[in-house]
């Protein structure tokens, strides 16, 4: 029996206060993510933040039925937010960069998502590549000047992804697994910290949703084609059945 598919939500941050103005803006937070939010340090960041906390609650209650004003969440070990109670082994992962916020929602298996800019700028690049495993760094070496950048972006939000999916996120350092090599039908982890034979369990998709964004997805026991995407970029109120 093949699982259940991993589904995407994408939010353009343009779609963030109309999506906010239907959905039911900042009550259907908690006070912490309310004070969360007042701690960001910008307009866009705060928007971001709002935008990520609704969109979770919404692609949870468009794969349970339940309201988006009813979900709560707890905080696991690594910071990892899980819903609370437990509704029925759904599980959820959320990215947001500037112009981008994203959301995957999976039923009893584990899932993480990021989203980053392509390509890294040149500074950016620079602080990301020194973190790569050495055959990352080897790979980066040898490939064309001009898609270097592009390729430590993909690298990153590979990395991401897949220690979101573990539930670790940035506490383990990057180097001690990696994403090489890559074949042309599937992207492969190799990491010796996990117990053997487990890195085949993880599919990762990686997607380019927009010409200044690059996606990765990292599904536990996911499969070919199972990824089903919606774009939430032209709403209106018709649109959202959970209001």
């Amino acid at each position: 029996m093949h699982p259940d598919p991993t589904f995407l939500w994408l939010l353009p941050e343009h779609a963030v206060d109309r999506f906010a103005t239907a959905l039911g803006g900042t009550r259907l937070l908690t006070a912490p993510e309310r004070a969360g939010m007042e701690r960001r340090l910008t307009a866009g960041a705060r928007r971001r933040y709002l935008g990520a906390r609704l969109l979770c609650r919404y692609a949870l209650s468009a794969r349970t039925g339940r309201p988006p004003d009813r979900w709560r969440f707890r905080t696991g070990e690594f910071g990892r937010p899980e819903p609370e109670p437990d509704e029925e082994g759904v599980r959820f992962n959320l990215s947001h960069a500037e112009g981008l916020i994203a959301c995957v929602v999976t039923q009893g298996r584990g899932c993480g998502v990021d989203v980053g800019p392509t390509p890294s700028t040149g500074r950016l690049m620079t602080h990301l590549a020194h973190r790569l495993a050495p055959a990352e760094r080897a790979e980066l070496a040898a490939a064309a000047p001009g898609v270097r950048a592009a390729l430590v972006s993909e690298f990153w939000v590979l990395k991401e992804a897949y220690l979101k999916a573990l539930g670790t996120g940035l506490s383990r350092g990057l180097g001690g697994f990696s994403f090489v090599p890559r074949t042309a039908d599937r992207i492969a982890v190799h990491d010796p910290e996990q117990p053997a034979g487990t890195d085949a369990r993880w599919w990762f998709d990686l997607l380019h949703p927009g010409p200044g964004h690059v996606l990765a997805v990292a599904t536990e026991n996911g499969r070919p084609g199972a990824l089903r995407r919606t774009d939430l970029s032209d709403l209106s109120l018709s649109d959202l059945s959970y209001v």
